[in-house]
């Protein structure tokens, strides 16, 4: 779950082989390692400059078998999950900021809106990228790390052309604030999130509160939307699964144009699980075109004619045979990953349609590594040289969530509560003193396309000037 969750067993494993590896993995050269060929995950530059992100995590998870969920669940029917500590066997080695970061892993969706001179067609482009950013929650039910109050996540990627920072500005109630701007100066992305999380017993619900706003520079638009409910489902017993639901509405302020997407929630037997439907239509409700997909897979889009027609032969029987994406158009896409696992669309293929985005593979080990995706791997990777520019808040200095990655459970789980100990204490000072809590980065405010509050980012974060950064770890 992009808010919380809990996992099932699906790693491998005994551990004390990979912590002897470890150690020895860290300390390579990446100037030897380029010689020997070899690449245990540590970053590289290659021959050509570009930087290589690691490909996997320093030591694959834990079995998460030998932990009742229910024995600490059974404390909180009914109850405002972020008071609750929960224990580090329910997490994934991720601050819930660096999870954030992961609505960036298909800007090339941004880009290309930002390329289109038809409206309808940045539009749809949006749309994809609003689906696109919760895929990365498909099978991740382990639960990102609490942000502490005040902590900051910063990531550059000239490869991909954006830099992102977000801020924990909020404790109770938690509000992650984020802003990220192409390199190019052509977009900007930003918004807070306030998950809003309740336990119904067998499941657990996260309603995403909080406006994202999306603005291409160059054709002076702005675009507003909010995320889906997300939910994890059989936290007790049996295997977890995640479903999105809800309606998302994408606004283009200067246009009227809006998008309307129906996330379905699964129904008796499954049928409609992961399916996303919708349209967008013109400021005079005219429908433009029509969206279905599924947000674990692909995205297409038609006309409303061709869907209209599609659907009422569909009602009559008119075709026995669902068609399937071929498997040769999906051969053709994947040649180059042999070694990914194959992609098998079940999205029914209304002929004529568009396709607007599709999922990437996940890395072949994905499932030893809490099902992170490629750019979720590289997320918490401390290259040589970053912690002298990096803000002392960094997730990345984060010490419980380092030693998780690195497979030091119990040393993870001590500084975790060291952490959250701290934070009281200083909770506490402050209002002893009556001081009051100042964030750093983000002020709050007004969306000036929704006129609702939210958090702005008030800018200067990648001048460095650090000097008066809380000392949180």
């Amino acid at each position: 779950g992009f808010y919380t969750g809990f996992d099932s067993d699906n790693s491998s494993g005994d551990f004390s082989e990979a912590n002897h590896k470890v150690p020895e993995m860290l300390d390579l050269d990446p100037h030897q390692s380029n010689r020997t060929g070899k690449h245990n995950g540590e970053t590289e530059i290659q021959e050509n400059g570009i930087k290589r992100h690691r490909t996997s995590l320093p030591a694959p998870m834990f079995s998460r078998s030998d932990f009742s969920v229910w024995s600490i669940l059974k404390k909180c029917i009914g109850l405002e999950l972020s008071k609750i500590t929960m224990p580090i066997v329910f997490n994934e080695p991720l601050s819930f900021l660096q999870r954030i970061t992961e609505y960036m892993e298909h800007i090339y969706l941004i880009n290309k809106a930002c390329n289109h001179a038809d409206p309808l067609e940045r539009m749809q482009s949006v749309a994809a990228f609003a689906v696109s950013a919760v895929a990365s929650q498909w099978e991740r039910t382990g639960k990102p790390f609490n942000p502490l109050l005040g902590e900051t996540y910063e990531l550059t990627r000239e490869d991909l052309g954006f830099r992102f920072i977000s801020e924990q500005v909020s404790h109770h109630p938690p509000i992650s604030a984020f802003y990220s701007e192409g390199l190019n100066k052509d977009f900007v992305f930003h918004g807070s999130i306030y998950p809003k999380l309740k336990f119904w017993g067998k499941s657990i619900e996260a309603e995403p509160r909080g406006t994202i706003t999306l603005e291409l520079l160059k054709h002076n638009e702005a675009y507003t939307w909010t995320n889906p409910t997300c939910c994890v489902h059989n936290v007790i017993i049996g295997k977890l699964w995640l479903e999105q639901y809800g309606t998302v509405e994408i606004v283009n302020h200067s246009t009227g144009d809006k998008c309307v997407l129906n996330f379905k929630p699964c129904g008796l037997f499954g049928k409609e699980l992961h399916r996303v439907e919708g349209y967008i239509q013109d400021k005079h409700r005219k429908k433009l075109c029509v969206i279905y997909g599924k947000w674990t897979e692909c995205l297409w889009c038609t006309d409303p004619t061709t869907y209209e027609t599609y659907r009422k032969s569909e009602k009559r029987g008119g075709e026995q045979k669902k068609k399937l994406v071929s498997e040769d158009d999906i051969k053709s896409e994947n040649d180059e990953a042999d070694d990914m696992p194959e992609i098998q669309d079940t999205v029914q293929f209304i002929p004529g349609s568009k396709l607007l985005w599709r999922i990437n593979s996940r890395p072949p080990n994905s499932s030893q590594m809490y099902n992170f995706t490629s750019f979720a791997v590289s997320l918490n990777e401390l290259e040589k040289g970053m912690e002298g520019i990096l803000a002392p808040t960094d997730c990345r200095l984060r010490p419980d969530i380092r030693n998780m990655e690195n497979g030091n459970m119990d040393v993870a789980s001590k500084e975790k509560e060291r952490l959250e100990e701290k934070q009281r204490a200083a909770r506490k000072e402050r209002a002893k003193d009556e001081v009051e809590w100042h964030t750093r980065w983000f002020h709050q405010g007004t969306n000036p396309y929704t006129g609702t509050s939210d958090w702005l980012y008030s800018g200067g974060y990648f001048d460095r000037n650090f000097s008066d950064c809380p000392d949180i770890y």
